[in-house]
């Protein structure tokens, strides 16, 4: 049963928080299922190039399409206070400005992308013989980025809304839709990287037609055309929410530019395709911890908007307890099952002996990270731009990207692995200290030990 706006301000915040998360947890489950089997069936279908040509064209695709995904959440942000707070008309005119905002800088983006295809998958990494599939795979998907960018947006503004399932359908439709597309255009008709491209293109479609189905249909935010008009108080509100998430996503493209250029160069293609498979275990491997994140923000942003802020601290460290348990379970499962997991993607031996140590030492601080994904989640939901956009930033920014430039230097390929856990735990170390100051202060003094 779906959870109305009101709910979030009332219902028990354990059962509320798990009717979020859960279904939450499965859209984005099934979203990576749909990257791994793309990954799986590209690396055995074409060969271990083409996970590499994959590697370097999706953090270009992702950066495009974030920019739906950061309007969604910070205006999403914006929308659960206005909702908390009973402005239903103002909660309509920031849902029609972000559909304008997401459509018009995806187009700009698009339009650049394709004027300057080859200079950016350089820039991403595509070297040597990686560039050939890379821009066969580019060109169809960059088309199709504007029709995910605004499911990206459309998504969270559900989540926004109390409505988890309906967000978790929309994740699960393309998923099916690609997976179904893949063993058809790669398979059978042997389109290869281009068949890889169009199955995904059409499912962001798929996906899109979805969204556009519940708005017009199912939500409780019924536009007119007069919400569409820009109001630029609104427009500057979810802009300064929005440059969090967009700026994450920013430096995680930047970190893939760095990292790619720096496996290339201690490794070849070879690492770059390790780097492929163990980015969508990252994702894949961690879809309940970043949905019980996903599920975590409606929930504060509609409480902090009410003043409700026992409610809000409770949802704190709910999730974080939640969160913590299943990363640690998850630790210990790619601990023991490392080499079985490598070795369904591809049946390079270089590739199956190299992967499983790699991959080991990129999940293992992966027990502490709940701390780090709610704390900064739950900035955002308070609508603090500024502290949710440093916490953002901390892992990859602050830590990583320096950890990756300094470290391949004095231990080589090595440098890059070990660089993963030691950013994990600074960030980690970062976020529990402000997020305990604002617990002690904003949100009045808290008895549990968690923090």
């Amino acid at each position: 049963m779906a959870v109305t706006a009101d709910e979030l301000g009332t219902q028990d915040i354990k059962k509320l928080l798990i009717k979020q998360a859960v279904p939450s947890s499965i859209g984005i489950l099934f979203m990576s299922v749909n990257i791994l089997i793309d990954t799986i069936f590209v690396g055995q279908w074409i060969g271990s190039l083409a996970i590499a040509a994959v590697t370097v064209v999706l953090p270009i695709t992702f950066l495009i399409s974030s920019l739906g995904m950061a309007i969604g959440v910070g205006g999403g942000s914006v929308l659960s206070r206005a909702l908390g707070a009973n402005q239903k008309e103002k909660a309509l005119h920031i849902f029609g400005n972000q559909i304008m905002m997401t459509f018009l800088l995806a187009s700009v983006f698009v339009v650049f992308g394709l004027f300057f295809s080859d200079e950016m998958l350089m820039l991403f990494g595509a070297k040597g013989a990686i560039m050939e599939p890379a821009k066969e795979f580019f060109i169809p998907i960059i088309i199709s980025v504007p029709f995910l960018a605004l499911c990206m947006m459309g998504n969270n503004v559900i989540r926004a809304e109390g409505k988890a399932k309906f967000a978790m359908v929309a994740m699960i439709i393309p998923a099916f839709v690609n997976i179904a597309l893949d063993i058809l255009f790669i398979k059978y008709l042997e389109l290869g990287m281009f068949g890889a491209a169009l199955a995904s293109a059409i499912s962001y479609f798929m996906c899109f037609l979805f969204v556009l189905w519940f708005f017009v249909l199912k939500s409780e935010l019924q536009l007119k055309m007069k919400h569409f008009k820009f109001k630029m108080p609104l427009v500057k509100e979810i802009s300064e929410l929005s440059f969090v998430t967009f700026s994450r996503q920013g430096v995680v493209s930047i970190l893939a530019i760095i990292l790619n250029h720096t496996l290339y160069t201690y490794g070849g293609e070879h690492s770059v395709a390790i780097y492929g498979i163990i980015s969508r275990m990252l994702m894949f491997a961690l879809f309940p911890i970043l949905g019980i994140t996903q599920g975590f923000l409606p929930i504060a942003g509609f409480n902090y908007g009410a003043e409700n802020y026992e409610r809000v601290k409770e949802s704190v460290l709910l999730s974080i307890k939640y969160a913590a348990f299943l990363a640690s379970l998850i630790f210990v499962v790619i601990l023991i099952f490392a080499k079985p997991i490598v070795a369904v993607f591809t049946t390079d031996p270089l590739i199956i002996a190299q992967t499983p140590e790699a991959l080991r030492w990129v999940f293992a601080a992966s027990p502490i990270i709940a701390v780090q994904l709610i704390g900064a989640a739950y900035f955002q939901a308070a609508g603090k731009a500024k502290k949710a956009l440093l916490l953002t930033l901390s892992k990859q920014g602050f830590f990583l990207i320096p950890l990756v430039l300094i470290l391949p230097n004095f231990l080589g390929i090595f440098g890059v692995w070990i660089a993963f856990p030691i950013a994990d735990v600074l960030s980690t170390i970062l976020t529990g200290y402000f997020l305990k100051k604002e617990m002690n202060t904003k949100l009045i003094q808290i008895n549990d030990g968690i923090l």
